[in-house]
C-alpha cells in the first residue's frame, strides 16, 4: 500500500490524511460535524474544549472587529484555514482583504490570524505559531486569556517569527497589514 505516513512521538508510523481524506471522513460521518479537530501534517489533532473565559473574550472581540475593522478588510470567526493539502488550523479569527474573499482565504491572503487561549496557550505560543509561521501567515495574536495579554509575532520565516512581542492589557494593538485600526484589550470589561 502506497500511502503517506506521519511518524509519532514514540517514533512508530502513522497513516497521514488530508484536508480530502478529513472532509470525506465528515461528510460519511466517520468524524461528527461537532468535533473540533485540526490537520496537523496529515494528522488529526484534537482540539481542548473552550471555557467561559474564552468564549466571553471571542464575543466581545467579535463585536469589536465587526464594529471597527475598515472596510478594506473582513474578518471570520473559526472558520478552517487551509494552510497545504494535509494541514489546516481553525483560528478564532481571521482577517482577509475584502477583493480576495472567504473562498480564496489561504496563508497569502490572511492578513492576521488571531488565538484566544486558555489551557491551549502553550500549543498556540509553541506549535501552531511555528506552523504558521513556516506557512508564511503575516501576522499572529496569541491572546492569553487568563493573563490578558497578547503575544504578537510578525515578520514570518521557516524558522518562526522574526518579532514576537507580550504585550499587557494597557497596550495598543496595531495590525502591521490593515491600516487605520487599533485595539486595546482595556476596552473589555
Amino acid at each position: 500500500m502506497n500511502v503517506p505516513l506521519t511518524h509519532a512521538a514514540e517514533g512508530l508510523e502513522r497513516r497521514a490524511f488530508t484536508v480530502r481524506d478529513v472532509i470525506r471522513m465528515v461528510e460519511t460521518g466517520v468524524l461528527g460535524r461537532d468535533e473540533r479537530f485540526e490537520l496537523i501534517g496529515g494528522e488529526i489533532v484534537p482540539m481542548s474544549p473552550k471555557g467561559i473565559r474564552h468564549e466571553r473574550l471571542k464575543t466581545w472581540l467579535n463585536l469589536y472587529l465587526a464594529r471597527n475593522l475598515p472596510d478594506s478588510v473582513l474578518m471570520t470567526q473559526e472558520t478552517t484555514l487551509k494552510l497545504s493539502e494535509n494541514t489546516f488550523t481553525e483560528p478564532d479569527f481571521v482577517i482577509y482583504p475584502r477583493e480576495s474573499g472567504l473562498e480564496n482565504l489561504s496563508p497569502e491572503t490572511c492578513l492576521l490570524a488571531i488565538e484566544i487561549a486558555d489551557s491551549s496557550l502553550s500549543y498556540d505560543l509553541g506549535r501552531k505559531a511555528q506552523l504558521y509561521a513556516e506557512f508564511v501567515i503575516a501576522e499572529l495574536w496569541v491572546i492569553d486569556v487568563n493573563a490578558m495579554t497578547v503575544t504578537c509575532h510578525g515578520r514570518p520565516a521557516a524558522e518562526g517569527y522574526g518579532t514576537v512581542e507580550t504585550l499587557d492589557r494597557q497596550s495598543v494593538l496595531r495590525p502591521a497589514n490593515i491600516a487605520g485600526f487599533e485595539i486595546s484589550l482595556s476596552e473589555y470589561a
